[in-house]
């Protein structure tokens, strides 16, 4: 398999000119770089005006492996060859490097590339990606990948050292400044047009590789900042910048910043524009440990679930009942001493029982996620004000008044509900949970909720009981003494609502009497779940009422893999009610199985007509499509259970059963005014082919190996 690296966007607060002179001092050999044993000039050439200069060297570099490996392979170092291409007329510089050591059993390319910064000349970006494909070697490959990576980490780090020091060399020689390349006076058209010349596409072209071992000289660069406000969060082909994550997202190491550049541009590229911000992905790559395939499964299905409850208009459209503002015992507080959104929460006041009888679970739900909403937008502010990064808020959770009146069934069954929501959906956004004046009876509500939450998180717990909050170690090691709640013997009045017990005239009968499980989220959505159950597809019946019309449609796989075909009835429309219909029984929402097509009286070819071929969705894939009409009647948009373990060799699925998030519309073709392609543009490529309906033949096999990636 091959491992790629991408790195971001770095950039040196020095002229072009200047940092190509100080990237030629370490030839031939580098006292700054140890590992650096040598190079040799095969081949150069440089353009008759001097404004190109290609170089191809044979370096010589000593990895740091271990002592049993270097003797089985019978070598003290390895060989990469370096072919350097300087542009001094457009001001960059492309290095290729590729190993000639070993290259038989493994194969490694490294594309740098050095230009000007878009928004001001007189600093240069610099930019790296590469690639590693470990064939086979000796049964040592993971040991090979590891020391790759950590060879490559090294180099990122020393990088910064060797640049800044060879360019204060040549300062102190008294070379401060380097003027730009111009042509010579003598120089005619005719002379200009025998030279090769090469474009920008190279520098887009570099992104479409990938970063990682420090195996090469040319891997040694810096991580220099520059000044607030110049930062560019987003350059073309949506690249960072080191500053822009540094002052935003913090300090990360090299493999981090990795796993964040090929996770967001993963996304561009299968979710066409609808990312989260970079804060956001980084929370779930850390919830991960920066293992960017499971951040991106637990990322794509909270950005499903996001879109299914409508969750990014929330804040704008949440208004809390009356019984909410004055019963929830909860509000933000200023902030703790690195200003961070402080939260409190005085659960111990709060009447659980009434509220959930007043207003229901899902209306709880509704709150709490407003306020972790709420939260990431206070992080972004505190980030602004702060001039450092600010990714999670600190919680006081007051329990005094705690009993076991608050180990209610239903009330404990919400709070784990609660847990659940927002440890997938929000990660790493507390920095710490402050836990004060836990009573006796806080032991049996812990050993109920604590195996829910996520390690991580539980080791931002704080636990006080009695008075242990006050003194020394104590809130005052996290909040200013001047922001500490007067409730809690602080400086600082707090309004956050007292709450006490809701009165009885305030229930309503519909919550008196909740299923053990209780309803999924209750929020207006124009999305339907439906489960894919082995042996039974499940089919959307969608009338065409003219010629010409578009069929939409956006789903997402959010458990499980299936196969997705469109379907035309050739004879008119089919009856609105199904012929089938598979329950199946969850908790969880979401219909079973619906069939409007009958495999024992319907056959391809003869009755039916595939107009989009079977493509194999996976887990977490969100896909966008559209097709044109050019006949009236009866279209099926058919989803089928695909099982992966028959091509993988592997268990299969105790379950046999995936689960679809959907939505489908059809646009009237006087209602359509733009052209095909124009609404195409972000939806899935298998879609921009079906401009026709009528010649299209083909087979429902499930198994259809072409695949579609999101």
């Amino acid at each position: 398999m091959v491992q790629k690296y991408q790195s971001p966007v770095r950039v040196y607060k020095h002229p072009f000119e200047l940092v190509m002179a100080a990237y030629e001092k370490r030839f031939p050999t580098c006292k700054m770089i140890p590992v650096f044993l040598g190079s040799d000039t095969i081949s150069e050439w440089t353009s008759e005006d001097e404004s190109q200069h290609d170089i191809e060297r044979r370096c010589r570099l000593n990895v740091d492996a271990p002592y049993l490996l270097k003797k089985i392979v019978g070598v003290d170092h390895v060989v990469f060859i370096q072919k350097n291409a300087l542009d001094r007329k457009a001001r960059t510089l492309t290095i290729d490097a590729h190993n000639e050591s070993f290259s038989s059993r493994i194969i490694i390319n490294e594309h740098c590339f050095y230009s000007v910064h878009p928004e001001n000349s007189s600093w240069t970006c610099f930019e790296q990606s590469a690639s590693l494909d470990i064939k086979h070697f000796f049964n040592f490959e993971s040991t090979v990948e590891k020391i790759a990576m950590k060879q490559y980490a090294a180099n990122i780090k020393k990088g910064k050292e060797v640049i800044e020091y060879y360019i204060q060399e040549l300062i102190t020689e008294g070379t401060s400044f380097i003027k730009p390349w111009t042509p010579k006076i003598e120089d005619t058209p005719s002379q200009d047009s025998g030279l090769r010349s090469r474009s920008n596409s190279q520098h887009s072209n570099s992104s479409q590789s990938s970063l990682v071992l420090g195996a090469t000289a040319a891997t040694m660069h810096e991580k220099s900042p520059v000044s607030e406000g110049a930062h560019s969060p987003d350059l073309a082909g949506g690249k960072l910048e080191d500053v822009y994550i540094e002052r935003f997202l913090g300090n990360l190491t090299p493999v981090q910043e990795n796993s964040l550049v090929q996770l967001r541009q993963l996304l561009q590229t299968t979710h066409k524009g609808k990312i989260p911000k970079d804060a956001h992905i980084l929370r779930f790559l850390r919830a991960r440990d920066f293992h960017r395939e499971r951040a991106r499964e637990m990322l794509v299905h909270s950005m499903a679930w996001r879109k299914l409850h409508n969750v990014d208009g929330l804040l704008e459209s949440y208004q809390a009942s009356e019984v909410i503002d004055q019963y929830y015992t909860g509000g933000w507080h200023y902030c703790d001493k690195d200003g961070r959104p402080l939260y409190v929460l005085k659960l111990g006041q709060m009447d659980v029982k009434g509220l959930i009888r007043s207003v229901g679970e899902e209306a709880i739900l509704k709150h709490v996620l407003s306020v972790n909403e709420e939260g990431l937008r206070r992080c972004d502010q505190a980030t602004q004000i702060t001039g450092y990064p600010i990714s999670g808020c600190t919680c006081i959770v007051d329990l005094e008044g705690l009993s076991m009146r608050h180990l209610w069934r239903p009330g404990v069954r919400t709070l784990l509900r609660i847990i659940e929501v927002v440890e997938a959906n929000y990660p790493e956004t507390m920095n710490k949970l402050l836990i004060v004046r836990a009573p006796r009876v806080f032991p049996v509500l812990w050993t109920l909720i604590s195996p829910f939450i996520d390690e991580n998180t539980r080791q931002k717990f704080m636990i006080y009981g009695g008075k242990d909050y006050q003194g020394a170690g104590g809130l005052i090691e996290f909040i200013d003494k001047k922001y500490i709640p007067d409730f809690l013997d602080g400086d600082c009045y707090c309004d956050v609502p007292e709450g006490g017990l809701v009165p009885k005239a305030l229930y309503k009968e519909e919550y008196s009497d909740k299923s053990p499980e209780g309803p999924p989220l209750s929020i207006d959505s124009l999305y339907q779940t439906s489960y894919v159950v082995k042996d039974f597809s499940h089919e959307v019946l969608i009338n065409v009422p003219q010629r010409g019309s578009v069929i939409t449609w956006d789903f997402d796989i959010l458990k499980g893999d299936v196969t997705f075909t469109v379907i035309r009835y050739k004879y008119g429309t089919l009856p609105a009610e199904p012929y089938h219909q598979h329950h199946v029984q969850s908790a969880s929402g979401g219909i079973g199985s619906v069939q409007y097509i009958d495999n024992k009286t319907m056959q391809v070819g003869k009755d039916l007509t595939i107009v989009e071929a079977p493509h194999i969705c996976r887990d977490g894939d969100s896909v966008q499509g559209s097709i044109v009409t050019n006949q009236a009647g009866s279209y099926i948009l058919q989803w089928k259970y695909f099982d992966s373990s028959k091509a993988a060799f592997d268990f299969p699925l105790a379950s046999h059963k995936s689960k679809v998030m959907y939505h489908t519309d059809v646009l009237k073709s006087e209602a359509f005014r733009g052209s095909m392609s124009s609404l195409q543009s972000c939806h899935s490529g298998f879609s921009s082919l079906s401009l026709s309906t009528s010649q299209s033949t083909g087979s429902l096999n499930a198994n259809n190996p072409n695949r579609l990636r999101r």
